[in-house]
């Protein structure tokens, strides 16, 4: 049987040779919300960042590019690849949300956008990174679902399913690579302060914070120290779900 890794391309000649030193991030997303606040606590402990999104990204190497697009996600880790020396790190936080969608309301065009943004964006860094990650024989994956994924959501059932598909393809991809020195993990966030949520959004009503033991919205920053420890500290962790949630889901 062809697993995923033994479909993708061996990496081009032009990552060897590179004595750079600095770890290397890949994170999709990086322009704001959560993928900009790992892009700045990583930056902030001396890693080189490359950074994937449709806008410009503070970051060391920025590529403006769709993650939908296999083609363009590839050459942007190439390149990263290419001028770094290495690839540490990828972080799949590159998404959107549609919110108060029941689901015979959800358009076909609707349901495709967004399980081939959030699904189908993972999937395509999963499989630019891996090459590399593989030739150097370690590695870290850390893909962003939500908590939405754990509980489910009656208002928003396209994202819940294209993040529930997230937490799938981490459990089944990090037992497919366990044998090796890379890592395969998902944080699963509750609802965090970012433009995501708009003004009006339910999850902001403070009706809804009430019933959070902790009160609030999660912090960006939050969500960015647990894709960190995730990282370079969570060595003993392999397929898990962390979901810093406020107490959303207990």
């Amino acid at each position: 049987m062809l697993r995923f890794a033994d479909a993708i391309t061996p990496p081009v000649a032009h990552t060897l040779g590179v004595t750079m030193t600095d770890p290397v991030a890949i994170i999709t997303g990086a322009a704001n919300g959560i993928g900009a606040a790992c892009a700045e606590r990583f930056r902030h402990d001396g890693w080189r960042i490359a950074a994937i999104d449709l806008h410009d990204s503070d970051a060391d190497l920025a590529v403006t590019a769709d993650v939908r697009d296999r083609a363009a996600v590839t050459a942007a880790v190439d390149e990263a690849a290419s001028r770094f020396g290495r690839i540490d790190l990828a972080v799949t936080a590159a998404g959107y949300y549609e919110e108060g969608i029941g689901v015979a309301d959800i358009g076909h065009d609707q349901w495709d956008r967004m399980l081939a943004v959030i699904l189908g964006g993972t999937v395509n860094t999963f499989a630019a990174v891996l090459p590399h990650m593989l030739a150097r024989g370690e590695g870290a994956i850390v893909a962003i679902s939500s908590e939405l994924a754990l509980a489910g959501s009656a208002t928003d059932l396209h994202y819940v399913a294209a993040k529930g598909a997230v937490l799938g393809l981490v459990k089944s991809l990090a037992m497919e690579v366990a044998q090796t020195a890379i890592r395969v993990n998902a944080v699963a966030p509750g609802p965090t302060d970012t433009p995501l949520l708009a003004p009006d959004s339910l999850w902001r009503e403070p009706e809804y914070l009430a019933t959070l033991p902790l009160g609030r919205l999660v912090a960006p920053a939050e969500i960015a120290e647990a894709v960190y420890y995730l990282a370079t500290e969570g060595s003993m962790y392999c397929g898990e779900v962390l979901s810093p949630n406020a107490g959303a889901v207990i």
